[in-house]
């Protein structure tokens, strides 16, 4: 035989070697698929069952799944043989599916991930310390749902506790999950590649201030500061982009204020955790039921708050209207209040914040808006993402007043990309009327 002969030979072998191992594995992907629906639908048929033992006993569940599919298996034993592996994948799967939120179970577990962004049925991202990657499972294959379906059976997982409508006709929703991660879902054809899902996760314990501190996410001059600023009753607003961290930020900024003060928190979605607070009450705007009806936003809650008896009010995010009220609580007695905003600098809060008091439609002259502005927020922190993707305090400012018709502020703090750090910049806090 020539050498010529020989190579060819040796090809057409692996060749055939590689077919026959696609095709035992192709096999072994139908066989699992078979016995997935068939326990699935066995589980469907005996729902009130699991439900009546309740979904809490999750080791009750996962055994009498198991058992279900030991059955299925002895009944096809001449078809169908997988190993404890393929077992135990499938047992995930259906624990996932059938009882939880499919595929997007273990990211929703998973401590170390901050982000899932769900792009259609085939794509799903997600981020890590900053960083956004593609979701893999544990063989590194790229994780995607099974069908488009499924992906609308997850959404309506999500959205039916909270007894929400969303279809074509009303395509966009905003949910909360009951460990607390904040979701947004967008149907077509708003969305043209499919449903889209973004879910923000948030720690179960928050972050202390000494902990940001030790991410190198604040300095710990800063830090300080901080904290007198926050016990001494100054109005401070977060500003940043979106995921630069404002509400981490905000929670451990309130841990500094004082056990005895009674504090209502105003939000979109139910985010902040004051575990220390003791005298605390949680407002949360409602939107429209089906009829378009009901709907309570914060602009309502904002003035509803001031009837509460607060000693601070901390709002989740100003966006519109509200901006205003929550300027007025500030200036008419309601001092140490809290707040965020999206902005790309310190200067610019104050402009989205200009801008925001006319959408209160109350038509102010733009002089009365900036002399509540400068009379009601005394400082500015501004968040941003440096290069990597961390998340870092970018400027501390002190706004000082009016000078030239404009609100003016002062960098008591800045980021240095030299030396990579938060520095002061040696300007001196120049309201210390209130300062302990």
């Amino acid at each position: 035989m020539s050498i010529e002969e020989l190579i060819k030979q040796r090809q057409q072998e692996f060749l055939n070697n590689q077919q026959q191992v696609s095709s035992q594995q192709t096999g072994a992907a139908n066989k699992k698929e078979q016995v997935f629906q068939r326990v699935r639908y066995r589980i469907s048929e005996n729902r009130d069952l699991f439900l009546s033992n309740g979904l809490d006993n999750l080791s009750h569940i996962r055994n009498s799944v198991w058992k279900m599919i030991e059955d299925e298996l002895e009944t096809n034993r001449a078809e169908w043989i997988l190993t404890s592996y393929e077992r135990a994948e499938i047992l995930e799967q259906l624990i996932h599916t059938m009882f939880g939120y499919g595929v997007l179970e273990p990211l929703i577990h998973d401590k170390s991930i901050t982000e899932i962004m769900v792009n259609g049925a085939n794509k799903i991202y997600l981020e890590k310390d900053g960083i956004i990657e593609l979701a893999r499972d544990r063989r590194g294959k790229p994780l995607e749902f099974k069908s488009r379906d499924e992906l609308y059976q997850i959404i309506e997982k999500i959205v039916a506790p909270i007894n929400r409508k969303i279809d074509e006709s009303d395509p966009i929703v905003d949910a909360r999950l009951p460990n607390g991660s904040r979701v947004n879902i967008v149907l077509s054809p708003v969305s043209l590649d499919g449903p889209a899902i973004t879910i923000r996760k948030f720690p179960e314990k928050p972050y202390t201030m000494s902990e940001l501190v030790a991410t190198d996410m604040c300095s710990t001059e800063a830090a300080i500061l901080l904290e007198r600023l926050v016990k001494s009753r100054y109005n401070i607003l977060i500003s940043g982009g979106t995921g630069s961290g404002k509400t981490t930020f905000l929670n451990a900024l309130s841990m500094f204020i004082p056990h005895d003060s009674r504090i209502v928190t105003i939000e979109d979605a139910a985010e902040l955790k004051l575990s220390q607070a003791d005298n605390i009450i949680r407002l949360e705007t409602r939107p429209p039921n089906i009829e378009g009806k009901g709907a309570i936003p914060i602009r309502e809650l904002v003035r509803t708050s001031l009837r509460m008896r607060p000693d601070r009010i901390i709002v989740g995010e100003v966006r519109a209207g509200e901006a205003l009220d929550m300027l007025q609580a500030m200036n008419t007695g309601h001092e140490g209040s809290l707040s965020t905003l999206h902005a790309n600098t310190a200067m610019d809060a104050i402009h989205r914040l200009e801008t925001m008091v006319l959408m209160a439609g109350l038509e102010l002259p733009i002089p009365a808006i900036r002399q509540q502005i400068a009379s009601a927020i005394e400082i500015i922190v501004h968040l941003g993402k440096t290069n990597g993707g961390k998340r870092r305090v970018i400027e501390i400012s002190e706004v000082i007043g009016i000078h030239n018709e404009r609100v003016s502020i002062e960098s008591l703090f800045k980021w240095n990309e030299v030396h990579n750090q938060l520095e002061a910049t040696g300007i001196e806090l120049s309201n210390k009327r209130k300062l302990a």
